[in-house]
């Protein structure tokens, strides 16, 4: 199924949400996500209906949800987010990077929206300041931008002899990554190309350039477009023989090589509960952003024998989870 949807009978445009809740009946959340169902991460969702009942709300029996999912396709959103508005949603989850919670607040100043981001919130003007967001949002952050040198490091060590290191990224959705990655290349000594992708055919196109400009590994960037096609990213970087290490543990379970970054599903649970939280009658703007602090580090040992890579114990020793 590409699509759920569960149709609820109460919104509401402003807090306090639990009175409302309360006059009207069950109250309903909007979840407007970048990504598709399918390609959710394993028990990411349980973890944001954990979330939720961890602050007293159960969907089915105290809460409702309408499911919004833009499938990668961001031009979407905008659609999806004002259907969510139109229909009085109590509050929004809006998840799978920037994207999802920049729409959702120009679609509405009133409805508190939840957000997962994978950058500064700040810089990227979702809210006024981390402790007091200030207006209608809050939510999670990954601070995405800050791993991306450790990423590169990571890298280094699982290919120590890396000629040029390709750097591949969404040029609609600069997260302020570049310049994190660039800053960590300079004192390195590592060179790196910088390759963009919007979609399937860009994707393609820039492993044709990773084949032909002679690059020996990849960097890729924190982006919602990247694991929505985890798979195609997947697939060609083994059909190249490309080691390659990713942003989020979804990757090297699904064959990646190595990924170092937050963990997604401690981020939908934390969405869920500031959801509820909401619901309970808190204001979003009293409620500090929560910056992710689990990160982890995930080998595939699989992949990495079919590169021909001897991974050094020291760093087999330092992953938090080794897939064999």
């Amino acid at each position: 199924m590409r699509r759920r949807e569960f149709i609820g009978l109460l919104g509401a445009a402003a807090w306090p949400v639990a009175a409302r809740a309360q006059q009207a009946g069950m109250p309903l959340i909007g979840f407007l996500s970048t990504l598709s169902p399918s390609n959710m991460a394993a028990n990411a969702m349980k973890e944001f209906h954990d979330g939720l009942k961890e602050v007293g709300f159960v969907e089915g029996q105290n809460v409702k949800i309408e499911y919004r999912w833009a499938e990668g396709h961001h031009d979407r959103l905008p659609g999806l987010a004002a259907d969510l508005v139109r229909r009085q949603v109590a509050v929004i989850a809006a998840t799978g990077g920037e994207p999802s919670p920049q729409v959702a607040k120009a679609a509405t100043q009133t409805i508190p929206i939840v957000f997962m981001a994978n950058g500064d919130p700040v810089a990227a003007g979702l809210v006024a300041s981390l402790n007091r967001p200030g207006g209608n949002l809050t939510g999670v952050t990954i601070f995405g931008m800050l791993a991306v040198g450790k990423r590169l490091e990571l890298l280094r060590q699982l290919v120590p002899k890396a000629g040029t290191i390709a750097y591949l990224m969404n040029p609609n959705n600069p997260n302020r990554e570049l310049d994190n990655v660039q800053a960590a290349a300079r004192s390195l000594g590592q060179k790196i190309l910088v390759l963009n992708a919007d979609g399937d055919e860009a994707i393609d196109t820039a492993f044709a350039a990773i084949a032909q400009k002679g690059v020996t590994a990849l960097l890729v960037a924190s982006e919602p477009l990247f694991f929505d096609r985890r798979d195609q990213l997947i697939s060609l970087a083994a059909r190249q023989a490309i080691p390659a290490i990713y942003y989020l543990s979804a990757f090297s379970q699904a064959g990646g090589l190595s990924s170092y970054g937050n963990n997604l599903r401690d981020m939908y649970r934390q969405v869920g509960i500031y959801t509820g939280r909401i619901l309970n009658g808190e204001r979003p703007a009293d409620l500090p952003v929560v910056q992710a602090s689990k990160f982890e580090f995930v080998i595939n040992l699989k992949t990495a024998k079919a590169l021909g890579l001897t991974v050094p114990p020291a760093l087999l020793a330092s992953a938090d989870e080794v897939i064999e």
